[in-house]
């Protein structure tokens, strides 16, 4: 039978209308097709014979030359997640896009055997380009399910039978908030494989689903340094092996926490980060392909992303915008955003571990901790809001709690009860610019109610106590 019957065969059975009216929206060409009886009122019955058309073609040389494509043309445009702030349109390289899927296929161990599970929006790099290209260009099968769904995920692991499953963000912390199901531990999925599995719910995670093996990974759109954890070590992003650190273009350097400028030493250049030592990530900018920055489509957007003179003069390197540390094995561990990280006390407060403390006690509710400002005070207080829709907060137990898990510096001073879910990015993570330009303005808050802490309890937030902070008659 010639291939293209067997085509219509396929067409036919398929659920998707766009398909059967194919003829109607575009051209189609068959080698050695044959348009008899049997194709009227199918979707090939205008389809057009290739070897006529190719009788037609003229054998003369292209008036212009005609450009066959560079592994550094741009593919296609990525947004990136906007959690702080406005998404911006990042390039995205043919060769980058390549290196990324290829690379996490191979250092995760994903074969041509595998099922991948893919939850996640296909207009982000974790979805289309790990997710989808890497099936694509690795002869994989993929599974993709148009929405997240927490209470769907294992379940339908178990129905696809997929070996690898994809996670982002807050996905994890969703799926151990669900019930629990038979599908909880009777899938095949051998490796999840994502970013942003706190360190605070890991082992939970990987016991209640019965997850062999994780493949946690740092890397962000627009920039040039990656790495992967596939070691199972709870916590870390990434691991470099000290016999490739020479080589591979990943540094930590040190930042001052107030402005996040970089602290320069002898000669004005940037100073590498000790073991333990958290540090801005950046990654060197070379000519070679693979470590090469594109940035964003607008171009001052992109010289902000970039530090120049960092170890020798007239180098370049790409400013993640992220603090890491670094153990004294070379596992990497996220810590904060450089522009979510505040101070308070003369001390350093991460949002995340903060966030990640608060989520436990709270029975992994929404969380969102930042820093808001008070007159005649240095640095920012804590805020945190909490997504309560049920109004089952303890928060003798929530204050006490804090009081056990987190230094003085770090507890938050206000305390947001929100009635309404917080908004997601793309990439499930919270936002929360709106939360921090609110405050702790109480004309501002609508039916969210506010809380102070006391150091020992939360008291309700009054426009009296307000007066207090702002003029500077309330210690805190």
């Amino acid at each position: 039978m010639e291939i293209y019957r067997v085509l219509v065969d396929v067409i036919n059975t398929t659920s998707d209308d766009k398909l059967k009216d194919l003829s109607e929206t575009s051209k189609i060409y068959i080698k050695n097709y044959n348009n008899d009886n049997t194709l009227i009122n199918t979707p090939l019955s205008k389809a057009i014979n290739l070897n006529d058309e190719l009788k037609g073609i003229s054998k003369s040389a292209p008036l212009q030359e005609i450009s066959k494509g560079t592994s550094n043309d741009q593919m296609l445009y990525i947004y990136t997640s906007g959690t702080t702030g406005m998404p911006k349109a990042a390039i995205m390289t043919q060769s980058r896009a390549i290196y990324m899927a290829m690379g996490a296929k191979h250092i995760a161990g994903i074969t041509e055997h595998d099922v991948v599970y893919t939850p996640l929006p296909l207009y982000h790099t974790a979805g289309g380009i790990l997710g989808v290209s890497s099936v694509l260009l690795g002869g994989s099968t993929c599974v993709i399910r148009s929405k997240f769904s927490a209470s769907k995920y294992w379940s339908d692991c178990l129905k696809y039978e997929c070996t690898v499953a994809q996670y982002i963000g807050e996905m994890c912390r969703y799926c151990l908030a669900s019930p629990p199901s038979i599908a909880d531990n009777t899938h095949q999925v051998r490796l999840i494989i994502g970013n942003g599995l706190r360190p605070q719910i890991w082992e939970d995670f990987t016991k209640r689903f019965n997850i062999k093996k994780v493949a946690e990974f740092y890397g962000a759109t627009e920039g040039n340094a990656n790495m992967m954890n596939t070691t199972n070590k709870v916590g870390a992003v990434g691991f470099i092996p000290f016999i490739g650190e020479p080589f591979y273009p990943v540094t930590l350097i040190r930042v001052n926490p107030e402005t996040n400028e970089p602290i320069r030493g002898k000669n004005n250049l940037c100073i590498k980060c000790k073991a333990g030592e958290p540090g801005l990530l950046v990654g060197k900018i070379r000519k070679t392909t693979e470590n090469s920055f594109s940035g964003y489509v607008e171009k001052s957007a992109s010289e902000k992303k970039i530090i120049r003179d960092v170890f020798h003069k007239g180098d370049q390197a790409f400013n993640s915008g992220d603090v890491l540390i670094r153990d004294e094995h070379n596992f990497y561990y996220f810590k904060d955003r450089t522009g979510d990280t505040f101070r308070w006390k003369g001390e350093n407060v991460s949002t995340s571990e903060v966030e990640a403390a608060i989520s436990n006690i709270v029975k992994l509710k929404d969380c969102i901790v930042y820093g808001v400002e008070i007159p005649n005070t240095e640095g920012k207080a804590g805020m945190v809001a909490i997504v309560d829709q049920t109004g089952d907060i303890d928060f003798e137990y929530l204050c006490s709690e804090m009081n056990k898990s987190l230094p003085v510096y770090a507890r938050p001073l206000f305390l947001r009860v929100v009635k309404t879910p917080v908004s997601l990015t793309g990439t499930f993570k919270l936002k929360k610019n709106d939360l921090q330009n609110d405050g702790y303005d109480l004309t501002k808050l609508s039916t969210d109610s506010l809380y102070f802490n006391e150091g020992n309890k939360f008291i309700p937030y009054t426009q009296e106590l307000h007066e207090k902070i702002v003029n500077g008659t309330k210690r805190l």
